[in-house]
């Protein structure tokens, strides 16, 4: 069947949520996707940073196929092995002492905001339950999360918006300062905007912001979602300037494809999530828990964040060089394999003709192209990647 016979079932009966570009995908290997028609592609979407480790990791694949012929599914009232090793894993290697496990990054964070004002109404009392975000955040799709997110174009047609969320520009901590009140419980920021426009803080913000939460008795949630599990070169993107949280969110890159999320927290926190304050039927389930134990190790084990770190330089570098040349290429920012190039035009074309010529780019906030490139990426796919711009730019 064609792309174009898919493409024209699928506008039957599938919900039109999404602008989709036409690309029926069919098969992943690496950096490399196939359309229905044969057609392959150079992705440095990665799924929106869920394939950090490429398409099809092997050692994800046999974990997946060895995990579902043994268990696919069991109910959380009981334990789960690899649910067990992976909150483990997790803590071992981040600020964290527990773990709920869910399906999303919007969960995750509904999680998160659930345990924040749990936390701060039996320390503090029922009046204090707003949660200060940021400007140009994005913390997921539901109506909490939305309510949560700094963008208003998500929240046309859903109003009321819950209640209890106010915003301040991301990277100024004395604005964020100004917006503490009596009724403040926590801040939740994201280390780097992704959806935002790849947004990162000017250095010593997070550490401000950590100094004001203690100060005011908050607590500090990261949604690290998009930019957690190695994509801006360390394992998570707090640790570049070793400011912990009290709370972190994580889903798309945690089990390399399949869909999981997870909320990290502190003991002191975690403890007032008790038996019955919150669940997932589906989160944690055996078979996601056994991939994101392999994707995980896999990051840790095999240099996959060595070469993040120095993939992420190079096409930094090689992007900068683009905009000593292109004048309508204002700023070139991102940490990693998270790197963002300003125009001062709309995106949008070039994401299309880079389609058309085989390399899978988006456009975010309207004017900023982002590259999320798997993070076992190669120069030489880099260089590829490149070209294939650089003939888009030169016709512009």
């Amino acid at each position: 069947m064609t792309s174009q016979d898919w493409i024209a079932r699928g506008d039957q009966h599938i919900a039109r949520t999404y602008a989709r570009y036409p690309l029926v995908a069919v098969k992943g290997e690496g950096c490399r996707l196939w359309d229905a028609d044969g057609k392959c592609y150079l992705d440095f979407l990665a799924g929106v940073a869920v394939n950090n480790l490429g398409h099809c990791h092997p050692k994800v694949v046999a974990a997946l196929q060895e995990q579902a012929a043994r268990l696919l599914h069991c109910s959380n009232y009981f334990h789960i092995p690899s649910q067990i090793e992976l909150a483990e894993l997790l803590c071992e290697h981040s600020f964290g002492d527990r773990v709920f496990f869910c399906n999303s990054g919007a969960e995750a964070n509904e999680a998160a905001m659930k345990l924040v004002r749990k936390y701060s109404a039996e320390r503090f009392g029922a009046d204090r339950f707003e949660v200060i975000t940021a400007l140009a955040s994005f913390h997921g799709r539901t109506i909490g999360t939305i309510s949560a997110t700094g963008q208003d174009k998500v929240k046309v047609g859903f109003a009321p918006m819950v209640p209890g969320f106010r915003y301040v520009p991301f990277g100024d901590a004395a604005a964020l300062r100004a917006a503490v009140n009596e009724h403040t419980c926590a801040v939740l920021l994201e280390p780097v905007q992704g959806e935002g426009g790849v947004n990162v803080p000017p250095s010593g913000y997070l550490a401000e912001v950590r100094r004001i939460c203690n100060e005011c008795n908050l607590l500090l949630v990261y949604d690290e979602v998009q930019v957690g599990c190695g994509r801006t070169g360390e394992l998570f993107a707090y640790q570049h300037e070793g400011v912990a949280p009290d709370i972190m969110t994580l889903a798309k890159a945690l089990a390399g494809g399949p869909p999981i999320g997870a909320m990290v927290a502190t003991e002191p926190v975690a403890e007032y999530f008790g038996p019955g304050s919150h669940g997932s039927t589906f989160g944690g389930n055996p078979l996601m828990t056994t991939a994101a134990l392999a994707a995980m190790r896999a990051l840790i084990e095999d240099g996959v964040l060595e070469n993040c770190r120095a993939m992420g330089d190079y096409l930094r570098r090689r992007l900068e060089e683009r905009r000593q040349r292109f004048p309508f290429i204002k700023e070139v920012r991102g940490r990693g394999l998270i790197l963002g190039m300003e125009l001062s035009i709309s995106g949008g074309d070039i994401v299309q003709q880079a389609l058309q010529q085989g390399l899978l780019i988006n456009c975010t906030a309207g004017t900023v192209l982002r590259f999320l490139p798997p993070l076992t990426v190669t120069q030489a796919e880099i260089d590829e990647a490149l070209a294939i711009l650089d003939a888009i730019l030169d016709r512009i």
